[in-house]
């Protein structure tokens, strides 16, 4: 009997959390595009999902380290932040910042408000900054624990729910969250609890279980995919991959396996080889990734049909501080990492996908008719369906000839764009043959490049030009 009065105490006090307003952005909430590859604002103007990878933001910056950080990251041009209300690090037993536990009591039923205050501050802030935030509403060893602290306690489809419901009924007016569950598992022998929270989240939003008001999807163990579980799931709008922290990873082939699923749905990798980090979790024998190495996911993932990309650097996802203990040796603090070259240079690709026409591009690699190489020397090409441009990103500048007659138009302007600047210069126009050579600036590995052949007479502007 005290049981029952202890579940009916935790589902009303869920049930009656305070609703947090925020600014709603002028373009209106993030849904899905009606061809199911892309996302897009209510009123149709194109969302490209830029993530930041800050798994500890709430846990363990104060409001002032948060808006430097996430400052830093909106003039990148970064759109998501993605981060844990119940974080990773031990987050139902160390406090946050100020102090706060998520939960007041023992058994992990009531929630603090003092702690999801502090979350609403940086939910607002990130929405003042125009950025979403890709909310994980709790960390994945909170339900399976396999490695990690935990505790569990998202072990049954009850608790699931009514916290997806607080959860969802207290962010339920915030146009800016995006919601991804999950959290680095296997969901294999989990789905019906991660379906409950889904459940719970849509409930607490709507009142009802529909799931046309809040985009969601979920994030997998290393090497996974949301769809590995969830694919037909009526919740699950797109789908998240995790490439993980190895180099040599043929991205492409996985972004594609989703790609052609059915149902058509979205897909983006949520976690690829972090900045600074370990190869392959191992220094000694791999050493540590650079701005190439991110760069590289960057282009093969979204060539390949990607709606989107999230990058990380090794610091700045634990936020590390010389008095936190470290995971797997980051090489600076947190605050000294946000100004790496990699983070700005995922800006650059964002403009440059932006800087042509958004909803058309395809993944084609028939354009490649000589020079194609596999593995670390891969060419991967996008273009749009109608032929207007097409984009090759050449990953240690090797020289390869395309086939410009799968181009409209009569003449075809070709560029080189900088993946290190986002600097971009005019290499000539040229007729519509089908076996054109061009050779990049420079060769080998960290010289890698994106060539840009336009329609001449669509005239467009410089690659990565901002609009």
């Amino acid at each position: 009997m005290k049981k029952i009065i202890v579940a009916t105490i935790v589902v009303l006090l869920f049930f009656l959390a305070p609703g947090l307003r925020a600014q709603t952005s002028k373009h209106g909430a993030i849904v899905v595009h009606p061809e199911k590859r892309f996302l897009q604002y209510a009123d149709g103007t194109p969302f490209f999902y830029l993530g930041d990878t800050a798994w500890e933001l709430f846990h363990r910056l104060n409001i002032e380290d948060a808006r430097k950080y996430l400052t830093d990251r909106a003039m990148k041009g970064y759109t998501v932040i993605q981060a844990v209300a119940l974080a990773e690090h031990d987050g139902l037993k160390t406090p946050n910042t100020n102090g706060d536990l998520p939960f007041v009591d023992a058994n992990y039923t009531i929630p603090n408000e003092a702690y999801f205050k502090h979350i609403d501050a940086i939910i607002n802030l990130c929405d003042s900054l125009g950025m979403v935030v890709g909310l994980l509403p709790a960390w994945g060893d909170k339900m399976n624990k396999a490695w990690g602290v935990g505790p569990v306690i998202f072990d049954n489809e009850k608790s699931s729910e009514a916290y997806g419901n607080y959860i969802g009924k207290r962010y339920k007016n915030c146009k800016n969250i995006i919601w991804i569950l999950g959290g680095d598992r296997d969901y294999t022998g989990y789905e019906p609890y991660v379906r409950a929270m889904a459940k719970g989240i849509a409930i607490g939003i709507s009142g009802k279980e529909d799931y046309s008001q809040c985009l969601m999807t979920l994030h997998p163990s290393g090497s996974g995919t949301s769809a590995k579980w969830f694919h037909n799931d009526e919740w699950l709008d797109f789908n998240m991959q995790q490439n993980g922290h190895c180099y040599d990873v043929d991205v492409w082939d996985r972004i594609q396996r989703d790609y052609n699923l059915m149902p058509t749905k979205p897909i983006l990798d949520g976690e690829p080889l972090y900045d600074e980090h370990p190869i392959c979790f191992d220094r000694n024998k791999n050493g540590t990734s650079t701005d190439f190495h991110t760069r590289r996911f960057f282009y093969h993932e979204v060539f390949s049909g990607a709606f989107g990309h999230t990058q990380g650097c090794h610091a700045i996802w634990q936020m590390w501080t010389p008095d936190k203990a470290p995971i797997n040796g980051p090489v600076r603090p947190w605050y000294e990492s946000i100004h790496l070259l990699a983070s700005s240079q995922m800006g650059y690709g964002r403009y440059l996908m932006e800087s042509r026409p958004f909803f058309s591009r395809i993944p084609d690699q028939s354009i490649v008719v000589e020079g194609q190489r596999e593995g670390l020397r891969r060419i991967s090409a996008t273009r749009d369906k109608n032929g207007s441009y097409a984009m090759l990103y050449i990953e240690q500048g090797d020289s390869l000839a395309v086939n410009l007659q799968l181009l409209s138009g009569k003449k075809i302007t070709a560029w080189w764009f900088d993946v290190r600047s986002g600097a971009s210069f005019k290499i000539g126009t040229f007729g519509k043959t089908n076996h054109q050579w061009f050779y990049p600036p420079a060769k080998g590995k960290g010289n890698d490049w994106v060539l840009v052949l336009d329609d001449a007479s669509k005239k467009y502007g410089a690659p990565g030009e901002r609009k």
